[in-house]
C-alpha cells in the first residue's frame, strides 16, 4: 500500500520543491509571459481592428469607384450626344451648302445656254439678213431695172414701215 499512499516527507519535499519551482517562475518567467500574453492580444486587436478598417475603406473604395465609373458613363455619353450633334450639324450645313453651290451652278449654266441661245439667234438672224438682203438684191435687180417699178416697190416699203 505504500505505492498508492504517499509518504510525508515525500509530500514535503515535493511542496517545497514545487513551491520553489512556483516562487522561480513568479519571479523571473510569470511577468514575461504575461507580458508576452498581453503583447499578443494587443496584436490580434489591432490585426481585428485593422482589418475592419481596411473592410470599411474597400466598401467607400467600391462605392467611389461606381460613383466614378457611373460620373465616366455620364461623360462618355455626353460627349456622344455632342459628337452626334456636330456631326448632324455638318452634314446639314453640308447639304446647304451644296445646295447653294448646286443652286449657282444651274443659274450659271442658265445663264450660259441663255447666252449661247442668244448669239445663236443674233447668228441666225444676220445670216437670215444677209441672205434676204442678197435675194431681195437679185429680185431687185432684176425686176426693178425700169425706174416706174423702182419708185412703186419703194412707196410700198415704206407704208410697210410705217404700219410695223
Amino acid at each position: 500500500m505504500e505505492l498508492v499512499t504517499p509518504g510525508i516527507g515525500l509530500i514535503f519535499w515535493m511542496l517545497l520543491s514545487f513551491t520553489l519551482v512556483l516562487l522561480i517562475l513568479k519571479k523571473y518567467a510569470w511577468k514575461p509571459i504575461l507580458k508576452m500574453i498581453k503583447e499578443r492580444e494587443d496584436n490580434i486587436e489591432n490585426a481585428l481592428k485593422s482589418a475592419e478598417k481596411a473592410k470599411d475603406e474597400m466598401v467607400k473604395l467600391q462605392s467611389d469607384n461606381e460613383k466614378i465609373i457611373n460620373e465616366a458613363r455620364k461623360e462618355r455619353d455626353i460627349v456622344l450626344k455632342e459628337a452626334r450633334e456636330i456631326k448632324d450639324k455638318i452634314i446639314s450645313d453640308a447639304k446647304v451648302q451644296a445646295g447653294v453651290e448646286a443652286g449657282k451652278i444651274v443659274e450659271n449654266a442658265k445663264s450660259l445656254i441663255q447666252g449661247e441661245k442668244m448669239a445663236a439667234l443674233t447668228d441666225i438672224k444676220n445670216q437670215i439678213s444677209f441672205l434676204s438682203v442678197e435675194i431681195a438684191e437679185k429680185i431687185l435687180k432684176k425686176e426693178l431695172s425700169k425706174d416706174a417699178s423702182q419708185k412703186e416697190y419703194i412707196e410700198s416699203l415704206i407704208k410697210d414701215i410705217n404700219l410695223n
